[in-house]
C-alpha cells in the first residue's frame, strides 16, 4: 500500500506584537481634553464669583394685600444681584433688622420683592385719611408713604408776610402718588394724610386752603 506524499505545511504569519503608547503632546486629543478640563474650571470659578455678588432681599411669601401688617411668616429669603447700587437700595436686606410694625401700603404677589417705599407705619385708630391737592412747588420731592410733615396754611390776605399759621404737625403721610400717577393735575400733587378725627377746625382750615391753594408742606426729616 503506498502512500501519498504530504505537502509541506506553509509557515503562518503572525504579526508583530505592538506596545501601547501614551499620546504624545502632539495628540489633538490630548489638547481637546485640557481645554475641556480648562473651561470646567473657569465656569466654576465665575459661577462662584457670582454667588459672592448676590444680594439676600426679603420678599413676599404669599399674595398680601395693601394695610396687611406684615410678619416673619409673611416674608421669604430671595437671593438677586444688582446691577446698580441704587437698585439695591430700594428694598430691604435681610442683614438689616426690620422694625417692630410693618404695614404694607400697597398689594405684593407672591415671589415680588418687598421695596422700602411699600412699608409705612400704621395709622392711629384715632385719625382719619383726608386727601388734599397741594402745589406741586409747595411739597417736598421726596415725600412718600411714611413721611412725617408740618402743614401750614397762608392766610386769606396773602399781602401779610406773617400771614402763615401751623395747622397740623407731624402728621403721617397715608400716600403721596406721583403727579403722572394722580388724578390731579400736572401743576398739583395729591396727599393723603392721616389727620385726627377730633381736630375738626384744622381739618376744615386745610381743606378750605386746599381749594384756594393756601397750603404748604414742610417735610420734617
Amino acid at each position: 500500500m503506498s502512500r501519498k506524499p504530504s505537502r509541506p505545511t506553509r509557515p503562518v504569519d503572525v504579526p508583530a506584537a505592538s506596545r501601547t503608547t501614551s499620546p504624545g503632546w502632539r495628540d489633538p486629543r490630548l489638547w481637546i481634553g485640557v481645554a475641556l478640563v480648562t473651561g470646567s474650571v473657569v465656569a466654576g470659578a465665575r459661577i462662584l464669583a457670582g454667588a459672592d455678588d448676590m444680594t439676600a432681599v426679603w420678599s413676599a411669601s404669599s399674595d398680601l394685600v395693601a394695610g396687611q401688617t406684615l410678619t416673619a411668616d409673611d416674608l421669604a429669603v430671595t437671593r438677586v444681584r444688582f446691577d446698580d447700587d441704587a437698585d439695591q437700595e430700594r428694598y430691604l436686606p435681610v442683614d438689616d433688622e426690620l422694625p417692630a410694625a410693618l404695614t404694607l401700603t400697597r398689594p405684593l404677589a407672591t415671589g415680588e420683592l418687598v421695596p422700602a417705599g411699600a412699608l409705612g407705619e400704621q395709622p392711629d385708630d384715632d385719625t382719619v385719611a383726608v386727601s388734599i391737592a397741594v402745589a406741586a412747588e409747595h411739597v417736598p420731592t421726596d415725600l412718600v408713604r411714611g413721611s412725617r410733615v408740618d402743614v401750614w396754611v397762608i392766610g386769606e390776605d396773602r399781602r401779610s408776610r406773617a400771614a402763615a399759621e401751623l395747622v397740623l404737625g407731624d402728621v403721617l403721610i397715608l400716600d403721596a402718588p406721583l403727579v403722572s400717577d394722580s388724578f390731579a393735575s400736572a401743576t398739583s400733587r395729591q396727599l393723603v394724610l392721616a389727620v385726627p378725627h377730633d381736630d375738626e377746625e384744622s381739618l376744615g382750615q386745610v381743606l378750605a386752603a386746599s381749594a384756594d391753594n393756601r397750603v404748604r408742606v414742610v417735610g420734617r426729616g
